[in-house]
Parts: structure tokens; sequence; C-alpha cells
């Protein structure tokens, strides 16, 4: 058997005395789309933070690409919850893509002609080409999030992170970027984001997981009720419109 790309053993994490995260374990094979909900301050950033080795667990031990999260976290990209507080900041949309690339060619190295022709190509993709020489402040709250994910993408990451990526962002923009994913996803890049929002991902997900200090995964990307109510401290009715609609597996 292939070794999962993410693995979690019994891991648990404590902001000071506070209990953030609690025996969790998490098998994920390559190609997922792994979507993790639960309510504001249940543990999902945290959760992701401990995946790229940002965080270290209280408890537990914890594998990305079977190696130590710091080791492996190169090979992913990660988008953060979306935010203004930078916009200010003089800088182009294509030279936020470009810092993608950071990483790989050191801080003060030159972007190559390769580098932005790849840029370009990934800008292309998410229909954000006429915005390259926008300054960021200047786009909308769903612009800016397709050029995080620009950035995130053009280092050719063989997994993605996202933490809450269409939360600012119209029904529209949110339909664009999950039918992107799923492009992504389709091509072989695994998908692991977070949202509280349930319906939004029931068209897209593979598999998901109720989070809210305890951990419930449904590989099958089928949620039960006990499990909803358990994350969300109240009964949850949830109503989904399209082809394939599969949450919960009884209507």
């Amino acid at each position: 058997m292939a070794e999962p790309v993410i693995e979690m053993n019994d891991v648990s994490f404590s902001f000071g005395n506070e209990r953030v995260l609690e025996n969790v374990n998490l098998s994920l094979e390559g190609g997922d789309f792994f979507g993790l909900i639960g309510p504001n301050g249940g543990g999902k950033t945290t959760l992701l933070l401990l995946i790229l080795g940002v965080l270290e667990p209280s408890h537990g031990s914890i594998r990305l690409f079977g190696k130590d999260p710091k080791e492996t976290r190169k090979m992913a990209g990660y988008i953060p919850q979306e935010v203004s507080s930078n916009v200010t900041f003089p800088i182009s949309v294509l030279d936020v893509v470009l810092m993608g690339l950071s990483s790989r060619r050191g801080m003060f190295h030159p972007y190559t002609g390769e580098d932005r022709k790849k840029a370009l190509t990934v800008i292309e993709e998410l229909h954000l080409t006429g915005l390259v020489d926008r300054h960021i402040g200047e786009l909308s709250g769903g612009q800016r999030q397709k050029v995080l994910l620009a950035r995130a993408l053009v280092s050719d990451p063989e997994i993605l992170f996202l933490d809450e990526p269409t939360a600012s962002i119209d029904a529209t923009g949110q339909n664009e970027i999950y039918e992107y994913l799923k492009m992504l996803n389709d091509r072989g890049t695994t998908i692991v984001l977070t949202t509280h929002n349930v319906g939004a991902i029931s068209t897209y997900i593979k598999s998901i997981a109720c989070v809210n200090r305890h951990f419930h995964f449904h590989p099958d990307g089928k949620l039960d009720e006990d499990d909803l109510k358990a994350t969300f401290g109240c009964p949850v009715d949830l109503i989904a419109h399209g082809i394939p609609h599969r949450v919960l597996h009884k209507h």
C-alpha cells in the first residue's frame, strides 16, 4: 500500500492550559479532496498548522509525506484565511504570485524569465490576466483570494491546504474557486480545506471530518447527525442542491 500523505497518531495540542485538540488520528491518501468542518474556534486552523509543522503537538506524532512536516512542507501550498491587513502594501498581482517561488529562489535572488512565464500561466488559468499590474489593495476580496491561490500554485505543490478559502467571497466566486480546486484534484493534487459551511463542499469533497476539540473522520464523505450535533453543539439541518450531494447518507 502507498504511504499516506498525512498521518496523525494520537495528536493533542494545547495553548497553555487550554486543550484545543485531543487524540486526533488521521491517515489521508494522496489524491483526496478532504474537507474539515467545525465551528469557529474548534481547532480547524490549528490542525492545518500542526500538519505543516508550524505548531508542535503537545502529544502524538505527525508525518507529511512520511517525514517530519518541517522537512516536507516545501511540497505543500498553503492559503491562510483572507485578511486585509496588508492590502495597502505597494505590490502588484504579478509580484504577489512570484512570491510563491521565493522559497526556491531565496529572498535576494532575482526571478527568471521562466519564473515569470510560470506565474503568468497560473494567473491566466485563474482568469486574472487583466489584473497583472494592479495593486493588490485595489482588488475585491474574491480577486485577492484568487491571487493567493495563484501564489500557492505557482510552485506546483503536491498538496494544497486552504483555510476558509471562500469566507469573504460571494456565491459566484465560491463556485469558481471550488470548480478550480476540483480541476486541480482531478489532475492529482491533494486538497485539504477548512470551512464552517457544510453545504458548500458537499458536491466536491471525497472525505470529510468534523472537529471541535474532538475529531471525527469520515473517509467516505458521509456525515451522520450525531457527529454534526456533537461538533456544532446543536442539531444541524442540511439542505444540499445539485448532483452529487452525499454529506448525509439519508435525506
